[in-house]
């Protein structure tokens, strides 16, 4: 900051206030992963601008943003809807998650820190706890902390961006189906994840996170009688 006098003045500008469009997607896409509104549920633009108090435009903007991400659909003629939960379409998005998230780790382990392995730790204990209290959005919160650690030292916006559409369709169906039995399963990986990381092993730690991220998904999507 201390350079900060030698800025030209048009770098530093007010930072923008989110759209009426943006809030109300984020919103939306909250209620939708967090099963507040439910798979099926009709949205009404209408009904949604007067709760919100705005007009029908960033709505309907937000609406078909959230449609283009596969989490509301439209059918010809009828309603619009928050999307069912479609099993098919989970596990390819688990796919996707696993092979993007063990990239992440193979590039992040060189450059892991002493405090990113202590921060590894402590996201798995928060998500050992949340396990036992049955406290699923803190399981949930937990387990992307221990895989965003990963993340945010690859340094990769493009993996970021690329998660951003499947991660909330796996959110919503860990959210609606998710036990103690695949917590603690999680936990468990988590923990060979963390010793390979230790010992600097980057293929081990990437096919250790695709395999996590594959059995969580097989244990989730798994058709019951």
């Amino acid at each position: 900051m201390r350079y900060i006098g030698f800025m030209k003045k048009d770098i530093i500008k007010p930072i923008k206030r989110l759209s009426f469009r943006d809030e109300v997607y984020l919103a939306l896409k909250k209620a939708i992963v967090m099963l507040e509104l439910q798979p099926e549920q009709r949205l009404n633009d209408k009904e949604l601008a007067e709760e919100f108090g705005i007009s029908r435009t960033p709505v309907r903007e937000a609406l078909k943003r959230l449609e283009d991400e596969g989490l509301v659909e439209s059918i010809p003629g009828s309603v619009t809807r928050v999307a069912p939960l479609k099993l098919e379409e989970a596990k390819h998005a688990f796919t996707v998650v696993a092979v993007l998230h063990s990239l992440a780790a193979r590039l992040a382990v060189p450059l892991l820190k002493e405090s990113d392995i202590e921060e590894l730790e402590f996201s798995n204990k928060t998500l050992l706890l949340s396990v036992e209290k049955k406290d699923i959005i803190k399981a949930i919160e937990a387990d992307e902390l221990f895989h965003n650690i990963f993340l945010d030292v690859a340094g990769n916006p493009e993996i970021i961006r690329a998660l951003e559409r499947s991660i909330p369709k796996i959110h919503r169906l860990e959210i609606s189906q998710f036990t103690s039995v695949k917590g603690l399963k999680s936990v468990e990986q988590h923990k060979q994840i963390i010793e390979a990381c230790k010992n600097k092993d980057g293929e081990t730690t990437a096919r250790l996170v695709e395999e996590n991220w594959l059995s969580l998904g097989e244990l989730l999507t798994q058709q019951t009688d």
